[in-house]
């Protein structure tokens, strides 16, 4: 097999979940050892559904599915003396430990940072949390509607007449999960060249905040609160939603000479040059009466036909597609990115690959998600030399 950007970085992985298990599944994808380790009842996720792929008792919902590849899986409770011993000697073996139990829950097993960094001072060792290992909040259970809740995104979601809205994927796990990402990988390029290791504190509000760039730096440079646009931008008019014909398209117009563009090609010359809408500040404040005009002009073509019409000037649009849509684009089928493997309990398994493309290391999916505890005895004789009757 070819050579990975992380072959030999062996990751022992004790989150559940959604944050932490799409870190550790990216650390696999990028050829690292992920060792999932989980309790006699397993992620809570692997009963999160429908659907299942198989027998729901497999515990292959597809909300698991979707997090867990390119892992091995364990058993190991750590609430027993040799579960928690068992855990300690392959933390020593292990370049990566990351978990995200509430502040104080590792100690509880002697598992924290401070008890393993002196049997292995290059351990990277990450923790995800709600709220973060201090602070008024951090004994906080953290759930992604919550924090998308606190942190002000939903503040800033949903129309500008109705209630907030949470985004419908659970962003707050997904930043929180690529923030870890690039964190523990800085961090381990640290400990290789130092020899020191390091604790990696990482929070789900945190995460969620910085997520929000430029409207955050909005309301620090006004002092306002951000309103809610829906589908519009605040900063940029026309960059939204518009109704076509026969359904629903974005338009997304970054600069005036791609506004000078759109009104040529809808024969609306003159809206260019209005003093009115002739600069986006002008477009901002007369944002009604002007998306009053384009939206009039948008009803006479269908989705399809505006969008060819306006790509081939240069401006950026986009049907609003289904999921089946574009898990059954041509492009996302050019790109290789919905793959197909066999899961260990024979059922046929479709699934979005990495989106990361090296040249040189073409990312491969080695292993399925694992089955509960799939590889326990396999993992402790070949890392401790534990024989494990079967």
């Amino acid at each position: 097999m070819a050579q990975t950007p992380l072959d030999g970085i062996r990751v022992l992985d004790f989150t559940r979940v959604l944050a932490g298990p799409l870190c550790t599944m990216l650390l696999g994808d990028m050829g690292a050892d992920v060792i999932k380790v989980e309790s006699p009842q397993g992620d809570d996720t692997r009963r999160w559904g429908p659907p299942y792929l198989g027998d729901p008792d497999d515990g292959m919902s597809a909300y698991y599915l979707s997090a867990n590849r390119n892992k091995r899986g364990i058993i190991l409770d750590l609430k027993s003396d040799e579960g928690r011993t068992i855990a300690r000697q392959l933390a020593a073996k292990s370049q990566i430990v990351i978990e995200n139990l509430k502040p104080g829950g590792m100690a509880r097993f002697g598992l924290s940072y401070d008890d393993l960094k002196s049997e292995n001072p290059a351990l990277v060792y990450a923790s995800i949390t709600g709220f973060g290992q201090d602070g008024p909040y951090s004994d906080r259970p953290g759930y992604d509607h919550t924090i998308q809740a606190m942190s002000g995104l939903m503040s800033i979601t949903g129309s500008a007449e109705g209630e907030p809205h949470k985004v419908g994927v659970a962003i707050a796990d997904v930043v929180t999960g690529l923030f870890a990402l690039s964190s523990i990988l800085a961090a381990l390029r640290f400990a290789e060249s130092t020899g020191q290791g390091q604790h990696l504190d990482i929070a789900l509000l945190d995460s969620t905040l910085a997520a929000l760039v430029n409207v955050a730096s909005n309301a620090l440079v006004s002092g306002q609160a951000p309103l809610r646009y829906g589908n519009q931008h605040p900063n940029i008019v026309p960059y939204q939603v518009f109704r076509a014909a026969d359904g629903d398209f974005v338009v997304a117009v970054g600069n005036d000479s791609q506004f000078a563009a759109l009104c040529g090609l809808m024969n609306r010359a003159d809206l260019a040059v209005d003093p009115r809408y002739a600069t986006n500040p002008a477009r901002l404040a007369n944002r009604a009466a002007l998306i009053a005009e384009l939206s009039t002009i948008f009803l006479t073509r269908t989705v399809n036909a505006w969008v060819e019409v306006i790509l081939a000037a240069g401006i950026p649009t986009a049907p609003i597609n289904s999921l089946p849509t574009i898990l059954n684009d041509p492009h996302i089928a050019a790109r290789g990115l919905v793959q197909e493997g066999v899961l260990s309990n024979g059922e046929t398994w479709r699934y979005v690959g990495s989106p990361i493309g090296f040249s040189l290391t073409p990312l491969q999916v080695r292993l399925p998600p694992p089955l509960l505890g799939q590889h326990t005895a396999e993992v402790l004789q070949e890392i401790l030399g534990m024989e494990i009757p079967k």
